[in-house]
């Protein structure tokens, strides 16, 4: 068999970002302070830690001689991919942060980024909802990302407001129970 048929591309694809990275509404990529630090600090590892770990393990295992049958090599250069992508992907997407500083609004009781939000729907199920950057949000933990329907509909508006959700369904009423914001940073 030709190895025209078994060989992986070493062409990277140099802009096969996930669609996340393509720009949000108006160019904004709204972020929190704790969230830019995370992807910055991931950046870092990958480039300081993980890369060069990698680069020494594909070196070492093409100094072994046929790199066609050596795993190490093989998947030493996949996974030195891999990180080439995500650092170009963490370098464009902090590139084009806007850090926000969401304590500004704490004792406020309107809905902006960064806000904790508890609503009730139509038959009174409470949830709360943190809404954070695309990049920083967590479903898993209950933050939204401020793009998302439900943190669209809730933005701009105050405790005890009713705002409208569009769904499949139909249309969902929303009522705000509470918003709460960081407490500022002693400074």
């Amino acid at each position: 068999m030709s190895k025209a048929f078994t060989r992986e591309s070493d062409q990277d694809d140099e802009d096969d970002l996930p669609a996340a990275a393509a720009p949000v509404p108006g160019g904004k990529n709204y972020i929190t302070r704790a969230g830019y630090d995370r992807l910055r600090a991931e950046l870092f590892q990958l480039m300081d830690e993980e890369r060069p770990r990698i680069v020494e393990i594909v070196h070492w295992a093409a100094s072994n001689g046929d790199r066609s049958e050596n795993g190490d090599y093989l998947y030493g250069k996949k996974r030195l991919r891999e990180i080439d992508r995500r650092i170009r992907f963490l370098t464009k997407r902090l590139e084009i942060a806007e850090v926000v500083d969401a304590s500004l609004h704490h004792g406020g009781d309107q809905v902006f980024f960064g806000a904790t939000v508890t609503y009730a729907d139509g038959t009174g199920e409470e949830t709360t909802v943190t809404i954070l950057g695309v990049d920083e949000a967590d479903s898993a933990q209950a933050q939204i990302s401020w793009v998302s329907p439900v943190a669209r509909a809730l933005l701009k508006a105050r405790v005890g407001d009713v705002v409208r959700l569009v769904v499949p369904g139909g249309v969902q009423e929303l009522e705000i129970l509470s918003v709460a914001y960081p407490a500022p940073a002693a400074g």
